[in-house]
């Protein structure tokens, strides 16, 4: 019996800014291992790690990892110039360990793909939409932003971190959670806006107020559409509703992850093929003396 292909979708600069922090946290840059060439490898160390231990726990048939572009690059930016604007600068050393990284998964023919103006989300987003419309296998999406959650379905799953572990999460998952569907999501965050990437949402709504909300009208539009005769339980929030309505009308626009980028929908699916060498991914890593057990 032939197996059903498996699209595994990495979130670049989430799994390389995880696997850089949980090494360098409470160390100095000098303090950071570098190769005899002078550049750092503790993230790349464990990225590899994690992707080889993702390839054998899932055995992906195809595997495509997506970068984000420069936050003041993206469409986000020009529909609201404070997104993303309250982050903080990255370190030089993961910048450099990106670099690297980039060079390593070419090395080892991994398909990587960066779009100018879209984020790593936009052409995950894409990219899980045509494999449910053209593939029958499943898609899994490597990534803890649980912005992502709104592209869920009966073949794609997240592998989020959940206390220490690593668990699957499935359209069952979220629906016995939340009570709504996955599209539904962009307007719970809509209402409760996202600190992490500076969207506004409606202030004053919290996650006591912005599900509940959802569950019950089904959408943003029809919050404001009823809002003469809203439930009375909302009551105490009727002034932030209302004084808040552009920015839900905003912020739903900067939640919703592009399923249609030109430039993903138009490539050939079959590039994005991939078979571990593991005599290949040896000889990339001797290259920048690391020691990992590749199996």
């Amino acid at each position: 019996m032939e197996k059903k292909e498996v699209l595994l979708l990495i979130d670049g600069f989430n799994l390389l800014s995880r696997c850089y922090f949980a090494t360098a946290y409470g160390k100095e840059m000098h303090d950071l291992p570098r190769n005899s060439k002078g550049q750092f490898t503790n993230a790349i160390r464990v990225t590899i790690q994690k992707l080889l231990m993702l390839v054998r726990d899932h055995e992906p048939s195809h595997i495509v990892v997506a970068w984000d572009v420069k936050r003041d690059e993206t469409l986000r930016r020009e529909k609201f110039a404070d997104y993303k604007g309250t982050r903080n600068e990255l370190p030089e050393p993961l910048i450099q360990q990106f670099e690297t990284l980039v060079q390593l998964f070419d090395n080892i023919g991994i398909t990587q793909l960066t779009i100018p103006r879209y984020e790593a989300d936009d052409i995950i987003g894409t990219l899980a939409h045509r494999w449910r419309n053209e593939r029958d296998g499943e898609c899994i999406i490597y990534s803890n932003d649980r912005d992502l959650l709104q592209l869920l379905c009966e073949k794609t799953s997240q592998l989020i971190t959940v206390k220490r572990d690593e668990l699957k999460y499935t359209l069952t998952h979220f629906q016995e959670e939340y009570g709504i569907t996955p599209s539904q999501w962009i307007d719970v965050k809509a209402l409760l806006g996202d600190k992490s990437d500076n969207i506004p949402g409606v202030a004053g709504v919290g996650d006591k107020a912005a599900l509940p909300l959802i569950q019950q009208y089904g959408a943003v539009e029809s919050i404001y559409e009823n809002f003469e005769n809203l439930d009375p339980r909302y009551k105490r929030y009727l002034k932030k509703l209302e004084a808040g309505r552009e920015m839900a009308v905003l912020s739903k626009d900067l939640c919703t992850i592009f399923t249609d980028v030109p430039e993903v929908v138009d490539r050939d699916l079959e590039e994005c093929r991939y078979i571990l060498d593991k005599q290949m991914v040896r000889s990339a890593l001797e290259e920048l003396e690391i020691q990992i057990r590749v199996g």
